[in-house]
């Protein structure tokens, strides 16, 4: 186990304590090196996906602050809090049972179903499986092959209705 993979655990509990107290969660953090210091990412969320730039501040002044009193991060860091975005990665299999309904894309480690690559709707998640519909074929996905997933991004616009009739 690296230094960084033994420190990991150590400071996602301290950013979990920081969102946990602005009312946001913790969706996952990072720790990365780059020569004599890391960059220490925290994506957080909510329920509902309504995060904004506030939160982000908020979560890393207190942050911040915790990291400067407990000190776990021997070199110089940077702190980056940041939210997931529209095309959020999905980690763990909870995120795949968060996200039923929204459109992915999954890159697999080995070849199932002779392809690596899958892309549809997520139907469930049950047992470690993950089942999709890819325009009306569903393929299930074991959640242990997966290498990547991906929500897609969707925007649809509402169709304009008029009162005065059919303008364009």
């Amino acid at each position: 186990m690296t230094n960084s993979e033994s420190l990991l655990p150590r400071l996602e509990s301290l950013a979990r304590r920081a969102a946990d107290s602005e009312g946001v969660q913790v969706a996952w953090v990072e720790l990365k090196g780059q020569g004599g210091s890391c960059i220490f990412r925290v994506f957080i969320e909510r329920e509902d996906g309504l995060v904004g730039l506030i939160d982000c501040e908020r979560v890393g002044s207190r942050l911040g602050d915790m990291l400067d009193v407990e000190d776990p991060l021997e070199s110089h860091y940077t702190l980056e809090v940041s939210t997931p975005g529209l095309d959020r990665p999905l980690h763990r299999e909870k995120d795949y049972e968060r996200f039923v309904g929204r459109l992915a894309t999954i890159k697999t480690k080995t070849p199932q179903h002779g392809r690596r690559r899958f892309k549809g709707r997520i139907l469930s998640v049950e047992g470690g499986v993950v089942r999709l519909d890819e325009g009306g074929q569903e393929c299930e996905i074991a959640t242990s092959l997966i290498a990547k997933g991906r929500l897609e991004v969707e925007l649809s616009l509402p169709i304009p209705t008029s009162k005065a009739g059919n303008r364009p």
